[in-house]
């Protein structure tokens, strides 16, 4: 079976043409005139601003006119992850997706449910002629992945409505109602290309086998970090021998949690030994600590060519040492909605760039913007002591919970009548648009809610099936039943 051919059709047809469109951050063009092909089709009144957001507009059907006027929001770029060993490009392939067990995967790159599950809904829903329902908006935001610049470039006339569903969760049965704001810290670090010395041996280290995850809904679970076992390592090898840094890699994303790492490292031809003695140790501690989060991990290493250079010494030092004292995981949980992470920070890639600089990117998350800029300090003043240039973005907003929200209390009515269940009512720890929204129209009584996605921003990115023609009973119900002005 073909994902085009499960139930609700119409949705899954829109995502399976999703899935052939590139829609990488920042690289929405392609999917942007996807939208504006769409509307056209349908007649239906559509615009687009700067920033690539996409507004389509559907009026009410008969005998709803005088509803609320509901806008439908989702995110058209993905998270762009594959596995090392698989051959594929994001800005020309399609996505290769197959069903197993009861969900819809991806072969060794992330799947792009989120958001292209809700984009496919929203498309459903626009192109349907069967749902009733109010004036309805559908919005659809670009670069939602790596910093929210579409919906901060938003105008005020993109958000006219009463009501916003995001559809942007990834637990079916939960409503969101509050998420976490957000930074982004960096540290630079410049270093001089020394000489290579002589009688060296040359090895690459490499970390794999990790899972990774979502910095924000993952963060909680205590996945093995690849840059922090990387960086472990280089430091119980320095305590063994002398040695030297030429190359260093890991991680991409700054709301992933790294999966692999690798660097290229010299040590005294004499002590040739010691690197793989300590690889089998590691591996053995590794396999212990992780064995319930992450039991595939494993740590490498394999002789290479002499390399043309190597970083100085007193970079390299204060490279680990930084990296070794940057925080990573879970910095406090919420007091207002036990069980939910309050702050957190993401150890997110190491990378070297031209102009001889090596950028460690970390993310901090917080539903408290006191302890999101407390934490964004606490990892700056790490930096600052390794003498790297830090550099903190602007960020993001948090969305604060509104327990009498009515859409809220429609909505669970709906859900209990369908399903017989009562859903849950959370905050999260990931990062939504919502906050943004709210601080453009403060009018907005919002919620968020999807099917169940699992490993999202990594190569086990999947979608379970029956959770999607739930959500959608649920969407159309909702869209029906909203009480009218």
């Amino acid at each position: 079976m073909k994902i085009k051919d499960l139930e609700p059709n119409l949705m899954w047809n829109f995502f399976d043409e999703i899935t052939k469109i590139p829609r990488a951050s920042k690289k929405e063009k392609k999917i942007v005139q996807y939208l504006l092909d769409f509307a056209e089709k349908h007649h239906l009144v559509v615009k687009k601003d700067d920033a690539l957001n996409v507004l389509i507009t559907k009026p009410a059907t008969q005998g709803k006119e005088n509803f609320p006027t509901v806008i439908l929001q989702s995110h058209v770029d993905m998270v762009c992850e594959k596995n090392s060993h698989v051959v594929f490009n994001f800005e020309t392939d399609s996505i290769q997706t197959y069903i197993e067990d009861g969900w819809v995967k991806a072969k060794g790159t992330t799947l792009g449910a989120d958001d292209g599950i809700g984009v496919a809904a929203t498309l459903a829903i626009l192109a349907s002629k069967e749902i009733e329902h109010g004036p309805i908006r559908a919005l659809f935001t670009t670069d939602e992945e790596t910093g929210l610049t579409g919906a901060n470039a938003l105008k005020p006339d993109f958000l006219e409505g009463d009501i916003l569903l995001n559809l942007d969760s990834e637990e079916w049965g939960e409503f969101c109602i509050g998420c976490a704001g957000g930074k982004t810290t960096t540290g630079t670090f410049i270093y001089r290309p020394t000489p290579v010395p002589n009688d060296y041996f040359w090895f690459e280290v490499q970390i794999s086998g990790l899972n990774g995850g979502h910095s924000g809904s993952d963060i909680h679970k205590g996945l093995g970090n690849a840059n922090q076992i990387l960086t472990r390592y280089l430091c119980i090898l320095r305590q063994e021998t002398p040695f030297v840094l030429s190359q260093i890699d890991g991680g991409n994303l700054h709301n992933a949690i790294a999966r692999e790492a690798k660097a290229i490292v010299g040590i005294p031809l004499v002590n040739k030994e010691i690197a793989s003695v300590l690889v089998n140790v590691l591996q053995s501690e590794l396999s212990a600590e992780l064995a319930h989060v992450d039991k595939n991990v494993k740590i490498n290493i394999h002789t290479t060519d002499i390399p043309s250079y190597t970083i100085d010494s007193q970079t390299t030092s204060n490279l680990l040492n930084a990296l070794y004292a940057l925080p990573h995981g879970v910095m406090g949980w919420s007091f207002d909605m036990q069980g939910t992470v309050e702050t957190s920070t993401n150890l997110a890639s190491v990378k070297m760039k031209e102009n001889q600089t090596i950028v460690v990117t970390t993310s901090q998350r917080s539903s408290t913007h006191s302890l999101k800029i407390d934490t964004v300090n606490k990892v700056s003043a790490v930096f600052e002591l390794a003498g790297a240039e830090v550099n903190v973005s602007e960020g993001y907003p948090g969305w604060k919970p509104n327990p009498n929200s009515q859409i809220l209390k429609t909505s669970l009515a709906i859900f209990k009548n369908l399903f017989g269940e009562e859903p849950q009512v959370i905050s999260i720890h990931a990062g939504l648009e919502c906050g943004l929204f709210l601080e453009k129209n403060v009018r907005l009584d919002m919620i968020s809610c999807g099917p169940t996605i699992l490993g999202a921003h990594s190569p086990e990115e999947r979608i379970e099936i029956a959770t999607v023609e739930k959500w959608w009973k649920l969407l159309t119900e909702v869209l029906k039943e909203i009480p009218a002005k």
